[in-house]
């Protein structure tokens, strides 16, 4: 998801919803952008907190703001860029709270949004959904999965030349230690191994050093930081050549952490010893398509999946049916918080 807006994550209103929060009556909220499994979870829980929805399948558009027509909140989708043009067409219509389901907000622009009359907020779900699968992506990583099964798949049942590691043998470097990251390291203790930890707020027990040299002593990195003007592409070329020669990098936060130009050389090269991805800067229009009859114009990404020591998911992570039911549930309650005064 790109960036428009230098201030945008920093302006985005998180709030945890109370189980007790108290529905309104007849409530009107637009819900743009829902999957099948997403518009079936809000009309299932909107009768229960007073809501009347209206539930499009279509990304929120200029085209389709009439859909939004009587309603001052809306829900969207975390796979939608909100350009500037849909917030003013938003704010004519009488808009005033866009909830993306996501933690994220960079496929908005926040600031823009409070300058024309909508405030946005964003949703927490589950973290153990991210965590679980960050710990999957660890283990795959550091045994080879990919190159194993690749050989599998093509009846060659022989031992790899490379051996995996175990993460009780490995230092692991967390970056970002809110819900997600110190979810990450309450899994990592039950592994014992050594944990290091980056964040401007530490909030964690563990061992927090300055990224430089969490960077530079860390066996795997994983990343669970938000995306912001200042955390764009915070691994860049300097910081990649900071790390260990043959450490593994994991990504579940947002794409655009990495400089993606700048960590291809070091994979090929062998001077990191693996990658996984879940998340890509470039992802926008690819992940969440079909693309097996059509062409794919990220050729960082055609890059990447080459690679042998290189896993590449599609942003699915946080798609769990646990993750799925608080996100929708906690749009509803903070439209209804916005409706009642209380956000």
């Amino acid at each position: 998801m790109s960036s428009s807006g230098p201030t945008r994550a920093a302006a985005c209103r998180t709030r945890t919803p109370s189980p007790s929060s108290p529905a309104v009556p007849a409530t009107g909220i637009t819900a743009y952008g829902c999957e099948q499994d997403e518009a079936l979870l809000f009309r299932e829980m909107a009768h229960r907190f007073g809501v009347v929805p209206t539930i499009t399948e279509e990304a929120v558009s200029e085209a389709n703001i009439g859909l939004a027509a009587g309603n001052r909140c809306i829900s969207v989708s975390h796979k939608t860029h909100v350009t500037r043009d849909t917030l003013i067409a938003l704010s004519r219509a009488g808009v005033e709270y866009l909830s993306t389901r996501s933690i994220g907000c960079d496929h908005i622009d926040v600031s823009y949004a409070e300058s024309v009359g909508i405030s946005v907020g964003n949703v927490t779900y589950s973290p153990d959904s991210v965590a679980d699968y960050t710990l999957m992506l660890m283990l795959m990583t550091v045994r080879h999965a990919k190159a194993t099964l690749r050989r599998a798949d093509a009846h060659d049942y022989r031992l790899s030349e490379t051996r995996g590691k175990e993460l009780r043998d490995l230092t692991v470097g967390v970056v970002g230690t809110g819900r997600i990251g110190t979810a990450v390291i309450d899994r990592l203790r039950g592994f014992g191994c050594r944990v290091l930890a980056y964040d401007k707020r530490p909030r964690t027990s563990a061992d927090h050093v300055p990224i430089d040299a969490l960077l530079r002593h860390s066996d795997l990195v994983t990343l669970h930081t938000p995306l912001t003007a200042e955390t764009r592409h915070l691994l860049d070329r300097r910081r990649i050549g900071q790390m260990k020669h043959g450490a593994f990098l994991v990504n579940t936060g947002r794409g655009p952490l990495i400089d993606t130009e700048a960590l291809l050389p070091a994979l090929e090269s062998g001077r990191l010893g693996g990658a996984a991805l879940d998340v890509l800067d470039g992802e926008e229009r690819i992940f969440y398509t079909d693309c097996r009859d059509k062409p794919i114009e990220n050729r960082s990404l055609l890059r990447l999946q080459e690679l042998p020591n290189v896993f590449i998911s599609p942003h699915t992570a946080y798609y769990t049916d646990h993750a799925l039911r608080d996100t929708i549930r906690n749009s509803l309650i903070n439209c209804l918080d916005f409706e009642s005064g209380r956000t």
